[in-house]
């Protein structure tokens, strides 16, 4: 009984910490555009964190379409401090070129806002994902696709993030505008 005085606050405190905000650690990849795109470029301006790959056949293609409503909703209401960033799951198949033939397939309201990055290996970017994110990617042997999680990252100004969002059914589209603008007017 006198463990379990010590045990349940101990609990509690890893409990909150894993639910707190992550901050994220640095990062340097090239974009669609072939353009280097590092944490230190983001900083200053919140941005919406997704995981994906080209040839994914299942939950990547709503994913980005959830994204591409959510900036119509930013556009509609005149927003121009944002970015979003998609890190590839599958760098060694999706090059540059290959990103932004995949990107040029959604109804996009202003790409200059959209950093699809690749340029690691994919075991880099499944142990960055894991700390930085809690996201899990694991390589299917038995195909092409990549299994991942489908949840969008509200990062603010300064790389810490601050919520997370089902990116796949059930997108909170209004309350991920409205979280986003009240980072930006911050």
């Amino acid at each position: 009984m006198r463990y379990l005085k010590w045990c349940i606050p101990a609990v509690l405190l890893f409990l909150l910490a894993a639910c707190g905000e992550q901050s994220i650690e640095e990062f340097s990849h090239v974009d669609q555009r072939g353009e280097q795109v590092s944490l230190d470029q983001l900083k200053g301006t919140p941005w919406l964190a997704a995981f994906i790959f080209t040839n994914c056949t299942t939950v990547c293609p709503p994913m980005v379409f959830n994204l591409a409503e959510i900036q119509d909703e930013l556009v509609a209401d005149g927003m121009e401090d944002y970015r979003i960033v998609a890190f590839t799951v599958d760098p060694q198949d999706d090059t540059p070129e290959k990103m932004q033939a995949y990107l040029d397939n959604f109804p996009i309201p202003d790409q200059s806002k959209w950093h699809l990055l690749t340029g690691y290996e994919q075991d880099d970017i499944r142990d960055w994902a894991a700390d930085n994110f809690k996201m899990f990617i694991k390589d299917d042997p038995t195909s092409d696709q990549v299994i991942h999680g489908t949840t969008f990252y509200l990062v603010d100004r300064d790389g810490v993030v601050t919520k997370n969002y089902d990116g796949y059914t059930d997108v909170p589209k209004d309350m991920i505008r409205i979280d986003l603008e009240k980072l930006v007017e911050q």
